[in-house]
């Protein structure tokens, strides 16, 4: 099990967990920050350069995963995670990849009034020379803005008035309660190339309807992976009525075939997206979310869904809806239309 506490800097994380290891038996301090150190190390300085924090690494995040997984194969756990964790495509990612490994996890919350949390901040610096203290500040206002989904989600621990010791006993009591356990679909990493099937659902202002996955980062659209033996439109169906509660009858319409190349750690495959119709009002406002699967649902434009999808994603929803204008399906490679007569027809 992986215990996550999340907070600002000054919440009290670090001390927090030292003292929570008399508490836990078994437990052990997991420190991810160890794994940035290294990543600043090995990683070329031009690569670094481009970015601001080592959570914006990819390979960071993938590793917490895999470190994590490598722990509790020598040590019973938990594995106490003070870091901080603000940007919630990132939570994904890593909460996603954790429940694909079959790591439980359990988010708690230090939370601090930020006047004290700036009073703890200048202690720490008075202390260590300094060096740290403009950076922990510049995070008060993302950690601010941060805070409604981090709460959401973790279990709160008011530590204003707390020391390391009383806040590492409140965190041991609401663990032993199984407070803060993170509900998120067990996903398996693919072995090898997958055949996905995703369904565009419509409303009456043709707009397309997004979900939101609880376990990778970005909206998606309703569908999933194909299993063995199943043919691709039948996935698709299924994976929307146990996405959504919406029983989709009729024949789909194939929009895109996409060859997704592998990328490691991806192994890529053939995605495809159907045409799944209209949906009437009341079928829209019927609409269930399995909370272990999916957090929300909107219906959006295509401008909109480009503040929304990821970019292999997001070529894949515009040649969608041209080939749905134009009445032809497309075959894309990596996205990019190929094979087509006069593919920027379709374009247009």
């Amino acid at each position: 099990m992986i215990v996550w506490l999340n907070g600002a800097f000054g919440a009290g994380k670090t001390t927090a967990a030292y003292e929570l290891l008399d508490l836990l038996p078994g437990s052990t301090l997991y420190d991810p920050e160890v794994i940035g150190a290294e990543l600043r190390w090995m990683l070329p300085k031009e690569h670094l350069a481009q970015i601001a924090d080592f959570q914006d690494l990819r390979s960071w995040r993938r590793l917490v995963a895999d470190t994590a997984a490598a722990l509790l194969s020598e040590v019973p756990g938990p594995l106490i995670t003070p870091m901080t964790l603000l940007r919630r495509e990132y939570r994904d990612e890593m909460f996603g990849a954790f429940a694909a490994r079959r790591i439980p996890v359990r988010h708690l919350l230090l939370h601090a009034e930020e006047a004290v949390l700036r009073e703890r901040i200048d202690s720490r610096a008075a202390a260590d020379g300094g060096t740290a203290r403009a950076w922990c500040l510049s995070h008060l206002r993302p950690y601010q803005e941060a805070l409604a989904w981090i709460e959401s989600e973790a279990h709160t621990i008011d530590t204003t008035h707390l020391g390391p010791r009383h806040t590492a006993e409140r965190l041991a009591e609401a663990i032993g309660a199984g407070e803060g356990a993170v509900d998120i679909v067990q996903t398996p990493e693919p072995t090898a190339e997958t055949v996905a099937a995703g369904i565009l659902l419509f409303d009456d202002r043709d707009r397309v309807l997004l979900v939101d996955p609880t376990y990778k980062p970005g909206w998606e659209f309703p569908g999933g992976v194909v299993e063995r033996g199943e043919a691709p439109s039948a996935a698709g169906v299924r994976e929307v009525f146990e996405e959504l509660g919406l029983r989709l009858s009729g024949e789909l319409g194939l929009l895109v075939a996409d060859w997704e190349a592998p990328r490691p750690p991806g192994f890529g495959g053939m995605r495809l997206l159907f045409d799944g119709g209209r949906l009437a009002p009341g079928e829209a406002a019927a609409l269930l979310l399995p909370s272990a699967e999916l957090r929300d649902w909107r219906f959006v434009t295509e401008d909109e869904a480009a503040e929304l999808l990821p970019p292999v994603r997001l070529e894949r929803l515009r040649c969608a809806l041209r080939a749905r204008r134009a009445g032809q399906p497309l075959y894309l490679e990596g996205g990019v239309p190929t094979g087509a007569a006069d593919p920027s027809r379709l374009l247009r």
